[in-house]
């Protein structure tokens, strides 16, 4: 028992020796972890200050660098805002300048026209005075018939009725020669101001022209990078060709052309959309229906795209106000239609140029007729789509988009279909006339050039004294060559005005023809 108890004293003893230990060092422990910590705590208060003064030097810097560059984009754009101000002042100096001279010369030409009027008004009261003394003079040839035939009844030679025959044609021959005389005489005075003036407007407004113009057909042609790719567009038992053609509604030929494939149709706007579908296809190299299909709709709305863009340029080029976008696409239609392998749109801006021309020489309102002038074939961009012809068409169009009066008119009368109520219809008539007819501007058919060549030539060789005819400058100038002995230069003249107005009767042809008639008398001699 007495060592037991040993035992347990010394067992107790240990136990609480080790607690003790333990206790103590969790308080020295924990003391030196607290010191620690506040050394830690002390250096990182520390550091922070030297971080936030550092960053408070740096932001100062910056600060300053900023204010420095700010002060100085500030000065350089003052700077480049005085140099545009001076460049915009001295721009509005040279318009203010233009704007005065143009406006001088508005003030001489205006002038000049009621010069030209006033001259012009003269000259017809001196061609009214002539005709009234071309008159007296023809009541005193009948005078002289008269006292010729009291004459000739007196004399036992001759009847009254033999004796009136001869003295007719003697007079009649007479008369006929000295009227065409006046009558040439007093043409080239009255004509000397009033043609001169009027090819004077024309002159000018022709001169300011230089459009280049592209013969179109009723074909297209595709180049391809190699042969090979005429069967992908054929496809298999020719299912892709078939369905191109159905999707454009054009025809495809496709033959042994080197590297080409043709293009079949008498609608231009799904001929350009088949062209464009069938180079894209061949540059992808993809060619089956779902991808022709695809590519179709998407050249389809590239086409309807150029259309508005064509007819907002060709606005924009003449200079008239804004139209109706419904309009405007009719407009741009016509970039894509031909007359005579004229573009029907190049040729309403040319129309419309020469009407604001002749208007602005003229005094007449400038845009009114342009506008006129490009709105009058504006009928021509659904004609191949509707009944009727392409003047009533652009009437009902331009009723129905509330165009002016004297548009409306201007398009119904441009063919002579409607008598003009306006000098804008005759402008417009003018200036159709002188885009269609112009060198260069038109082709037609071999078949019928040579028919229109042979039949001018037939109508001057048919007259007496004629030696021959010749139809030359493509049909617009005739040159007939009469005998000198067979007739005067007065039958000469009344010989061209009758081929003249035999000729439009007779003849179709565009623009005018020019009849010249020449006499001549030739004597040689040789000396030896």
């Amino acid at each position: 028992m007495g060592i037991l108890s040993e035992i347990h004293v010394t067992s107790v003893t240990l136990i609480l020796g080790m607690t003790v230990t333990l206790v103590g060092g969790f308080f020295v422990g924990y003391f030196l972890r607290k010191k620690f910590t506040e050394y830690q705590i002390k250096e990182a208060e520390t550091l922070g200050q030297k971080i936030i003064e550092e960053a408070e030097k740096e932001a100062e810097t910056r600060k300053k660098t900023v204010e420095v560059e700010m002060r100085e984009h500030r000065m350089s754009m003052v700077s480049e805002l005085e140099k545009e101000k001076d460049a915009h002042n001295r721009k509005l100096h040279k318009q203010e300048m233009a704007l005065a001279e143009k406006e001088a010369e508005l003030k001489l030409s205006i002038e000049k026209t009621r010069s030209a009027e006033q001259e012009f008004l003269n000259r017809k009261k001196d061609t009214e005075q002539q005709f009234q003394n071309l008159e007296q003079k023809q009541n005193e040839y009948k005078d002289l018939i008269q006292q010729e035939i009291h004459k000739l009844e007196s004399l036992a030679n001759y009847t009254a009725e033999e004796a009136k025959e001869a003295i007719r044609n003697e007079v009649l021959d007479e008369a006929r020669l000295e009227a065409g005389k006046e009558i040439k005489r007093i043409e080239e005075n009255a004509q000397r101001t009033a043609e001169n003036e009027a090819r004077r407007i024309i002159s000018y407004a022709i001169q300011r022209l230089a459009s280049d113009h592209v013969a179109e057909s009723t074909v297209s042609v595709v180049e391809l990078p190699n042969d090979d790719i005429k069967g992908r567009i054929i496809g298999r038992e020719g299912r892709n060709i078939r369905a191109l053609e159905q999707c454009t509604g054009i025809d495809l030929i496709i033959d042994d052309t080197p590297g080409a494939v043709v293009l079949s149709g008498f609608d231009p706007i799904r001929r350009e959309i088949a062209r464009r579908a069938l180079e894209k296809l061949t540059l992808d190299g993809r060619i089956h229906p779902g991808r022709i299909e695809e590519v179709v709709n998407k050249c389809k709305k590239e086409v309807e795209q150029g259309i508005v863009k064509a007819g907002e340029q060709a606005i924009i080029d003449v200079g008239v106000d804004a139209m109706p976008a419904e309009m405007v696409k009719l407009l741009g239609r016509l970039q894509y239609r031909t007359s005579y392998t004229q573009n029907v749109l190049d040729h309403s801006k040319e129309v419309a140029w020469v009407c604001g021309a002749m208007a602005a020489e003229i005094g007449l309102d400038v845009k009114l007729a342009k506008r006129a002038g490009l709105l009058h074939d504006i009928g021509k961009a659904i004609d191949r789509h509707t009944d009727g012809t392409h003047t009533q068409l652009g009437v009902d169009i331009a009723k129905r988009y509330n165009e002016h009066q004297y548009v409306v008119n201007a398009i119904a009368a441009h063919h002579e279909d409607v008598e003009p109520e306006s000098l804008y219809a005759v402008l417009v008539a003018t200036g159709d006339t002188i885009s269609a007819s112009r060198p260069g501007a038109r082709r037609e058919m071999l078949e019928t050039y040579t028919q229109r060549m042979s039949q001018l030539e037939e109508i001057g060789d048919s007259y007496k004294g004629v030696e021959k005819t010749y139809a030359i400058q493509a049909g617009r100038e005739v040159r007939i060559i009469v005998l000198p002995e067979s007739m005067t230069d007065e039958e000469a003249n009344l010989l061209a005005k009758d081929i003249g107005k035999r000729i439009e009767k007779e003849v179709t042809y565009p623009g005018e023809i020019k009849i010249t008639v020449v006499r001549e008398s030739r004597f040689v001699s040789v000396a030896r």
